[in-house]
């Protein structure tokens, strides 16, 4: 025991997080080696990591939550949408953040997180599709969210250091840096570069670098609420904007030029609480509550900014959710502590004329410029920072192929250098913008759609009730999540709806690039278990007593013995099964206890690709049994589910044609699996839908019975299968001559030939039997009309095919079968066949039977005729007696070559005779049947599947 102990700890070890990617050691396949990489990976998470709770959660989320909104945006907000709006603004902003947090939280502590933050969480929820599409759009939302704190800190420089425009007089003897659209591209350059140079040192620089700007911006804070009490009322000179022009000549408008600070006076707050919506003295604009709301939602953005830290953090699944609920509660707090503040000591008109007010009022000037400039570059570089990893997240996981390759390369000290220069690469795209209110409206929606997707995550997982979703962090429902993704989504629109649709639709664009691009992942696609949960659901619905005629469909178990041979056939039955069950059967002969495992496991990934490869909608069901026969029955018993279960048995022909192999690979110059003596290695470096059997050779017999070990299945066996299927009230289809089938080739002829599919419903091994109304019959043209309405096969003509003898009504038949055929609802050309020829040979060889040798005993004859039998119910007496004469005429008949050749025929099948003796014979009669047809399906119908009512 002691000695296992180590390998089941380093078991546990290794299970604990499924996300790295497996690359096998040198030598190996990627499928040989499961473990690779995986111990190095456990490796790397074993070295402590240096991230604490306070250090890597709650300093970044409050710096990015403060960012430039605390210092430059709360008059702003208050100014235009008064204090009651204002604080409406909040409980709303603060209500979509929080349950997103709960979200966040609840994933975050569900399991190992990695590097990536939101985007490994969402990706690893919703799989690929998803994560990689919102991983992108959060990408972007950092992307834009950096730049917006570099222009808001170069507005702050601008407005303390520039010299106004418009040849107005500088107010201060610092405003000496020249100012405008250019010179101020050129600051926020200079900004981005600076953010570039600490973020490519590393995440710990940042950190070191965050938490003196955190005790600067705290000690800021400070004086910023005792200067409210400490500072005496003031006069303050407004800043000077282009958006409001002197009056020319005297005339036009005036605009103050001086504000008030009040202190704290009734009458200011009273003035204070409605709002006002007037221009954006900095962008011109008119300001309403979707802008203003979009602007100051990036006060709140900043949730993420431990989340994005997560593969640098000591133990995310602990940290994340204290650090983030703490710093979204003491933002809260300050956010509506300053509203109040602002409201109770300031002249709306100074609120809405001077962002920067705070720096007037506050007890030393400086103060309030280094706060902003602290936290401004702060936010600026945690958004750099997090968009590098969540870049160098979405390259790692190979999501789009090649485009982001670069991206993956790092320093020796793990940064991710070539993340970060295209990060701020495309920051500085951005930075063209110019204004900090003209891109908020786009990173709020961002952001929104983020954390929509986020709350979505937490919902699916909910919902699919997974047992492995059990996160410690239990203050979540699904109600939340879906409270979350409603308020997104109408903040979203109700912000800008032209700017939210766009994002959605190249979202969705996203999505379905990486759908298509179909990367391979382990992570686990939440939609399989969320169409788990419901399909478990519908299948309970489904009650097999209210099956009803009317909604009738085929569901097929198609039995394979090797689908090297069996690509049309098994095509061709994914065309009739109209939106039925498929299942492709398959029985490997072999008995369980001599074996040292299921030899059918490893088998399925093979069957599976087969799936894919063929493009069909088809389930796999494979058996291990000592006989084909019983491995059929198996099938039978235990395929499908509650109301979803196989009612036809399709079956391959028993014959002596060499099967063709339909799955050569051409990039294979040889086959190594047709090798017996090939090696284990041969085969397993052949894509998996290779790895079928070898086809069998000329001394072997066809029927899909030959299972890969040598054995071959007898004819008696054959036909027991076909009795046996009958028994269990299951449809009968024999195929055959399906080998050289090519369904693109019949269906896209050279010419523009039409397509036929003839259908013959008469019994023609009991031509005394001229019925075409039993279930048999009105079964055949069911499939046949199947067939037709599938579009491929629209084009096809039924041809239906009636069998008359000298003396009857011919015209009668046709017309009583027309009419049918109109009460079904079936298009078809009747075509009357004279087949008194083929008849007259069946009765001659009837009357030669029927003659009696003059010395034959009564004892003799009373034995013949019980080894010949008499059973009306199953096989009749006269069908013992066909001869090959007349079998041989049929056929002919069939085959009449004034008729042009059909796709696909549909044959009557009788029943297999009941005494077991006469098995052989029967096969060799269907044999003699379809000798040198095209291909063709034997059907029998045991049940009613059409009717004529409503």
């Amino acid at each position: 025991m002691t000695e296992r102990t180590p390998l089941l700890h380093y078991r546990l070890s290794t299970s604990v997080n499924e996300s790295e990617p497996r690359a096998p050691p040198a030598g190996c396949a990627p499928e040989q080696h499961p473990v690779g990489p995986r111990m190095k990976s456990n490796v790397q998470r074993q070295q402590p990591k240096k991230l604490s709770v306070f250090f890597g959660v709650v300093i970044p989320t409050l710096l990015s939550m403060f960012s430039v909104v605390v210092f430059l945006r709360i008059g702003f907000m208050v100014g235009h949408s008064g204090l009651y709006q204002a604080i409406f603004m909040f409980l709303v902003m603060y209500f979509i953040i929080c349950m997103t947090v709960l979200s966040v939280c609840a994933i975050s502590t569900n399991g190992a997180l990695d590097a990536g933050g939101a985007y490994y969480m969402i990706s690893r929820a919703l799989g690929p599709e998803f994560g990689g599409s919102i991983g992108i759009m959060f990408f972007l939302a950092n992307v834009c969210g950096c730049a917006l704190f570099v222009l808001g800190l170069v507005e702050a420089i601008v407005t303390t250091f520039g010299v106004p425009e418009g040849g107005a007089l500088a107010t201060s003897p610092y405003q000496v840096l020249p100012s405008g659209y250019w010179w101020s591209l050129l600051y926020a350059t200079g900004v981005a570069l600076l953010c570039l140079l600490v973020c490519m040192v590393g995440a710990h620089l940042y950190v070191k670098a965050t938490f003196l700007i955190f005790l600067v911006v705290m000690f800021v804070l400070g004086t910023v609420f005792v200067s409210f009490f400490a500072v005496s009322p003031r006069t303050i000179v407004l800043p000077y904007s282009a958006s409001f022009k002197p009056p020319v000549n005297g005339t036009g408008p005036t605009f103050p030029t001086t504000a008030n600070f009040t202190g704290f006076k009734l009458d200011t707050l009273l003035g204070n609480l409605w709002a006002d919506y007037t221009l954006d003295y900095t962008t011109g604009n008119m300001m309403t509550f979707a802008t203003v709301f979009a602007v100051m939602f990036n006060g709140c953005t900043g949730i993420m900014a431990g989340s994005n830290m997560s593969g640098d953090l000591k133990n995310p699944s602990y940290a994340i959710p204290r650090g983030t609920i703490t710093a979204v509660i003491f933002t809260f707090i300050i956010y509506n502590l300053l509203s109040v503040l602002v409201a109770c000591s300031c002249d709306r008109v100074l609120l809405q004329r001077d962002y920067g007010f705070l720096r007037d009022i506050n007890i030393w000037n400086p103060f309030v410029t280094i706060g902003i400039y602290s936290s401004t570059l702060s936010a600026a570089m945690s958004n750099l920072i997090g968009a590098s990893r969540i870049l160098y997240a979405l390259a790692r996981d190979d999501l789009f192929g090649k485009v982001l390759s670069p991206a993956k390369k790092t320093s020796h000290s793990g940064n991710p250098w070539v993340s970060v220069i295209i990060s701020w690469f495309l920051v500085q795209l951005v930075l063209f913008s110019g204004k900090l209110n003209t891109i908020a409206s786009i990173v709020t929606i961002f952001f929104l759609l983020v954390y929509a997707a986020v709350d979505l995550a937490c919902l699916a997982l909910e919902w699919a009730s997974a047992p492995n979703f059990r996160p410690t962090f239990r203050y979540f429902t699904w109600h939340t999540c879906v409270l979350g993704i409603v308020g997104c989504a109408v903040m979203m629109f109700l912000i800008n709806a032209i700017y939210a649709s766009a994002s959605i639709a190249f979202m969705l664009l996203l999505l379905l690039l990486i759908h298509y691009l179909s990367p391979t992942s382990s992570w686990g696609y939440i939609s399989q278990a969320l169409i788990f949960h419901q399909v478990r659901k519908y299948l309970l619905m489904l009650d097999v007593r209210k099956d009803h005629v009317k909604f009738w469909r085929p569901q097929v178990l198609l039995m394979v013995s090797n689908p090297r041979s069996s690509v049309g056939l098994i095509k061709f039955i994914n065309d009739i099964k109209k939106s039925g069950l498929y299942v492709l059967g398959h029985v490997q002969l072999g008995d369980l206890d001599t074996l040292p495992s299921d030899p059918l496991q490893s088998q399925y990934d093979s069957w599976l690709s087969l799936v894919d490869h063929l493009n069909i909608k088809s389930f796999v069901n494979l058996t291990l049994a000592d006989s084909v026969r019983y491995g059929v029955q198996h099938l039978l018993f235990i395929s499908g589910l509650g109301g979803m279960r196989p009612n036809t048995l399709v079956l391959g022909f028993y014959d002596d044609c060499l099967p063709k192999d339909k799955l050569i690979d051409p990039s294979l110059s040889t086959c190594q699996i047709s090798d017996p003596s090939g090696s284990l290695q041969d085969f397993e470096q052949q894509p998996p839908l290779f790895h079928f059997a070898s086809l069998r050779g000329s001394g072997d017999r066809q029927d899909g019975g030959e299972i890969g070990d040598g054995k071959v299945l007898g004819p008696q066996e054959y036909v027991a299968i076909i009795a046996d299927a009958m028994k269990m009230l299951k449809n009968v289809v024999l195929a055959r001559n399906f080998n050289d089938f090519d369904r693109s080739q019949v269906l896209s002829p050279p010419s523009s030939a039409p397509v036929y599919v003839d259908v013959w419903p008469v019994n023609l091994l009991r031509p005394d039997s001229s019925s075409y109304v039993d279930t048999c019959s009105l079964f055949l043209l069911q499939l046949a009309c199947i067939l037709n309405m599938v579009r491929s096969w629209r084009r096809a003509r039924l041809r239906l095919f009636l069998c008359v003898e000298e003396g009857r009504s011919v015209r009668g038949s046709e017309e009583k079968l027309g009419q049918l055929l109109k009460e079904l609802r079936i298009k078809a050309q009747v075509f009357t066949v004279p087949w008194d020829q083929q008849v007259a040979l069946h009765w001659q060889r009837q009357g030669e039977w029927g003659k009696k040798s003059p010395d034959t005993t009564e004892e003799e004859e009373k034995k013949r005729d019980e080894e010949e039998g008499d059973y009306s119910n199953s096989f009749p007496s006269n069908a013992t007696r066909l001869s090959d004469d007349y079998l041989s005429a049929v056929n002919k008949l069939i085959l009449d070559p004034a008729r042009p050749p059909p796709a696909v025929r549909f044959l009557y099948l009788p029943r297999p005779p009941a005494d077991t003796r006469r098995y052989t014979t029967y096969l060799h009669q269907l044999e003699l049947l379809t000798q040198d047809m095209g291909p063709t399906l034997l059907i029998h119908g045991v049940t009613p599947v059409i009717t004529t009512d409503l």
